[in-house]
């Protein structure tokens, strides 16, 4: 009895050992991670005037899954304010390889001047774990460019603007969101631009990508 005992008890402690590392890895779970962030100021056209709205995006990952991945925060400690996201609310795009998420619609209450200086990302998973990347930001108090103009008629497109990037957003009948195209001339004929047949409208992106900032038009019918 006693060297059955002796048998058992060295042979059990490898195998406890063993169960232990198992039940250790399967409770452990990898931290998200934030490779890059990026930020810009957009001014978007309504009834009572040019609205500013950030955009906000990080580059995550998170060995454990995209679907692992719960919360996104932007903070700005200094003023106080703070504006968190869930995979329910925050805007997701995948480019080369990379999961990029955030969105394209911060705003200030009351639409004030967002303030510039320091903002730190937030980017918490189910288990908890988090990763955080603080950058700054400079804010124009002002717009750096007046509001650019857009005029289409008799099937040709003519733009007022001082940015130097202008893209058109294209939708369908739906309103739904389909492609974007560079524009190479701020004057031209639509049918050059080649949109395909359920193009029925567009909005005018105009873009600063020295400063970060940008604006956008309120969507036209051209068809």
């Amino acid at each position: 009895m006693r060297k059955y005992f002796f048998y058992l008890k060295n042979y059990s402690c490898p195998l406890f050992a063993v169960l232990l590392l198992a039940g250790f890895a399967a409770c452990s779970r990898a931290a998200p991670t934030i490779a890059f962030s990026t930020m810009s100021l957009n001014y978007i056209e309504e009834d009572s005037g040019p609205f500013p709205s950030l955009s906000f995006f990080v580059l995550a990952s998170d060995d454990d899954g995209y679907e692992d991945l719960a919360e996104l925060r932007l903070y700005n400690d200094y003023n106080g304010l703070l504006w968190a996201f869930t995979p329910e609310t925050w805007m997701r795009y995948d480019e080369a390889g990379n999961t990029w998420i955030g969105s394209r619609v911060i705003a200030m209450s009351g639409g004030e001047v967002f303030p510039g200086g320091q903002y730190r990302a937030v980017l918490i998973d189910k288990g908890g774990e988090r990763a955080e990347r603080t950058f700054g930001f400079d804010v124009p108090s002002v717009p750096r460019h007046p509001f650019p103009k857009l005029t289409i008629d008799d099937g040709g497109y003519k733009i007022d603007s001082e940015y130097p990037e202008h893209y058109f957003l294209c939708y369908s009948q739906e309103g739904n969101y389909r492609s974007s195209v560079k524009l190479e001339s701020n004057t031209g004929t639509l049918s050059s631009l080649r949109f395909s047949s359920d193009i029925l409208s567009v909005a005018l992106w105009a873009h600063d990508p020295v400063y970060s900032t940008s604006a956008l038009t309120k969507i036209i019918a051209i068809r």
